[in-house]
């Protein structure tokens, strides 16, 4: 089966986007500005510093003109604007009918692993992942199960064979981060359709979070469910238009299967999990889908491709001892500072030393040990000031 093209010309030249002054985000109230003092550099949670793309900033001043702020409707277009753009990016059809709303995809995972797992069941993740995952399981009735990233010292993948003895030995289900995060990996097609293979064989099902899916640098992206006839029947998908384009604070992920034996799964979650959706979060999301968002997301990539480069080039002249892999999707760069000697959490002495807040590497599994997180969604100048007073704690250590 051929790859899921990409959406653009490799060969358009596209102009990035300008970051947001400093001082202006700095009036923001979000995590990433108020979680530190103003000596603080923050680069550890998952927003960016960009101004949001023209249509959704108009399709929220509109509801705000008009006092759209009411509960959100049956139907708020949000499952039409994301078939559409989920076939104009990924070629990717979906059906508007197999998609619910909810708040964000950590309530969408937790509501799909309650519908399909017992309690007790075990629940397969691959740390180094985003923390939250370990935190979900739990709070889903499930067992943390986990088989960790295959480094081959180039790049990661997924450990086919550990999730298939996994299974084989009672684990029911497979939470994939698609693309994943920390590392930036873009998971292959023939990678996920045999992992579904895998799920169908011991009637196991697979949730997969596709958050980071349109910021993929270096691709294809394929979509879980459109990997293969095996995916779309153990699978489940779960996004947002968030990630990409700084929506996290107004709540709307979508839920997405592919097949009637999921469908049905799917529409039977109770009517409280669809209810939790934000109405300014499906207007924008609505917004953010449209073909009128495309350039702005094209500027985004370009910036975020410019700061992946730009980064490894700060880290061999200001941390040559780091280790850094550019993330083929993104704005989350996982690195080893570990020869530093700054402990199994180096982010808590850079945070003390360095004043730059970076997200803590055990966090993301035993894998992170010495490891940070650090967010790139910002501008040059921010990220060449944040490497550089990194690289004075390790001169002066």
């Amino acid at each position: 089966m051929n790859a899921v093209p990409s959406s653009a010309p490799s060969s358009v030249v596209v102009e990035p986007l300008a970051p947001l002054p400093l001082e202006t985000l700095r009036r923001r109230t979000s995590t990433k500005w108020r979680s530190y003092g103003e000596d603080v550099i923050p680069m550890f949670v998952a927003e960016t510093d960009f101004a949001l793309a023209e249509p959704i900033t108009a399709a929220l001043q509109q509801a705000v003109a008009l006092g759209d702020t009411g509960y959100t409707s049956p139907d708020p277009g949000i499952r039409g604007a994301f078939a559409g753009y989920a076939a104009r990016r990924w070629q990717w059809h979906v059906d508007p009918t197999r998609v619910r709303t909810t708040g964000d995809v950590m309530m969408g995972v937790v509501e799909l692993l309650r519908a399909t797992i017992r309690p007790g069941d075990r629940v397969i993740i691959a740390p180094p992942v985003y923390p939250p995952f370990s935190m979900c399981i739990p709070e889903a009735g499930g067992v943390v199960e986990e088989v960790p990233l295959v480094d081959d010292g180039d790049g990661w993948s997924l450990d086919l064979d550990g999730i298939a003895a996994s299974l084989a030995g009672g684990a029911r289900a497979v939470l994939l981060c698609n693309p994943h995060n920390p590392t930036g990996t873009v998971h292959t097609r023939e990678s996920l359709a045999r992992l579904a293979d895998i799920a169908r064989e011991h009637d196991a099902v697979v949730i997969s979070d596709e958050i980071h899916a349109p910021l993929v640098h270096d691709g294809p992206f394929t979509p879980f469910l459109a990997a293969s006839d095996a995916a779309a029947e153990v699978g489940y998908a779960v996004t947002s238009a968030s990630k990409a384009y700084n929506l996290a604070g107004l709540k709307c992920a979508v839920m997405v299967t592919a097949s009637d034996r999921t469908s049905r799964v799917l529409r039977g979650l109770w009517p409280e999990v669809e209810w939790r959706t934000g109405l300014f979060g499906a207007i924008a999301g609505v917004a953010a889908f449209s073909e009128e968002s495309d350039t702005w997301l094209a500027r985004l990539n370009a910036t975020l491709d410019g700061n992946r480069r730009l980064l490894a080039d700060l880290l061999t002249e200001h941390l040559p001892l780091a280790r850094y892999r550019l993330p083929a999707a993104g704005y989350l760069a996982w690195i080893d500072v570990s020869a530093y000697g700054w402990g199994e959490d180096p982010a808590r002495r850079i945070l003390a030393e360095a004043k730059v807040a970076l997200h803590h590497g055990p966090l993301f599994g035993t894998q992170g040990v010495g490891h940070v997180r650090l967010n790139f969604g910002c501008s040059a100048e921010i990220l060449e000031t944040a490497v550089t007073r990194i690289g004075a704690l390790a001169a002066s250590s």
